[in-house]
């Protein structure tokens, strides 16, 4: 079976690239197609499989300016001899053409939330310049249409979280099934905890970064960030001396970051939160909103495993710490690292697997 990998760009590694080289351990043959590619950015995983670029490769360095075009740049990948076809979605990427005897699997972080979920603030965001404002909204309702037309190009959907799940069927009217994202739970560990909490995120507005910021600053509690974006001057200016921001770290420090922390803030709504699994991983709460993907990966009922706020708001956090450090000396890392196995890399190889290579009927 020849097999190929769609990827809306490789120029980090986030969530959606751990999905990536999960998939390329799964298909060690398989291409690689995506739009733009920075071969220094990603894994070796990812490195030693073939790939291939769009003829958008030369803009990389500004390539979220070049969403327009993205669908064009898709459909010009000749994916013809493969049997198999597997799209990783939270950009554009699902969109692609295959012949009608391909197999195509999109396994769905989110549909494009600066189309869909986020769109009103995407579009309303006076952070933009007065001109990209003027152009979202047309370019926005052909993306959309594009969008929801593509999506019937896909065989078979698998979303990372119950909570992607409603969202595929809400905007595509597609069923779903529900696959976790790997993480490699084994390889975090727990410290005793020093004086700071810990957020691992793109700087990017809907994170909602800047509400963990004012609180932390405000209370005299210290913050480190780990993370870098396009909101890091403006969430640097809410900062002081208490908050310290890490820019992008390497694997071993991040896990010390983990494994020393007080607690992990997730301040925003998440798809799935691959970040809380490696918190849990670490032995270490998470306080977070009680919305999306949080709702599915924090423990509620094992000791002092997760707080969560109801409203988005600075005062809704505040609260939140504060109830948490009330029984901070409850916390049992074990019971929290436990929890987490049932995210691993085995669990989710187990499960694509099956979606990908059923057992034929007898």
């Amino acid at each position: 079976m020849r097999a190929a990998i769609v990827h809306y760009w490789l120029l980090n590694l986030r969530g959606g690239e751990k999905v990536v080289e999960a998939l390329c351990r799964l298909l060690p043959d398989a291409d690689i197609f995506t739009l733009f590619y920075d071969p220094d950015a990603v894994s070796p995983a990812i490195r030693s499989h073939r790939v291939h670029t769009s003829f958008l490769q030369p803009f990389r360095k500004h390539y979220r300016s070049f969403l327009p075009l993205m669908p064009m740049a898709l459909e010009s990948f000749d994916l013809r001899g493969y049997d198999l076809v597997v799209s990783s979605e939270s950009g554009p990427a699902k969109g692609v053409i295959v012949p009608s005897t391909t197999r195509h699997v999109c396994y769905c972080h989110t549909p494009m939330r600066y189309l869909w979920d986020q769109y009103p603030a995407y579009r309303n965001d006076w952070t933009r310049s007065r001109w990209k404002r003027a152009l979202m909204t047309p370019f926005a309702n052909y993306l959309r249409l594009w969008d929801y037309a593509s999506a019937a190009r896909v065989d078979d959907f698998v979303a990372n979280s119950q909570n992607v799940k409603r969202r595929i069927w809400k905007t595509y009217r597609r069923e779903s099934m529900v696959v976790s994202p790997p993480v490699a739970v084994e390889t975090f560990y727990s410290k005793p905890a020093e004086d700071y909490y810990l957020i691992v995120s793109e700087l990017v507005a809907y994170k909602r970064l800047d509400s963990a910021i004012r609180v932390c600053a405000a209370t005299g509690r210290k913050l480190r960030i780990v993370g870098d974006g396009p909101e890091f001057k403006s969430l640097k200016r809410l900062s002081n001396a208490n908050i310290e921001f890490c820019g992008k770290v390497g694997e071993d420090q991040l896990r010390g970051l983990y494994s020393r922390c007080r607690a992990f803030l997730m301040p925003g709504e998440e798809d799935f939160g691959i970040t809380a699994v490696e918190a849990l991983a670490s032995g270490k709460p998470v306080i977070a909103l009680a919305r999306g993907g949080a709702l599915e990966t924090v423990p509620i009922d094992k000791p002092q495993g997760g707080i969560f706020f109801s409203e988005p708001s600075d005062e809704s956090l505040r609260e939140a710490i504060e109830r948490w450090e009330q029984r901070e000396n409850q916390v049992q890392p074990r019971e929290l690292q436990a929890w987490a196995s049932q995210f691993s890399e085995a669990e989710f190889a187990r499960k694509i697997r099956a979606i990908l290579f059923p057992e034929p009927p007898r």
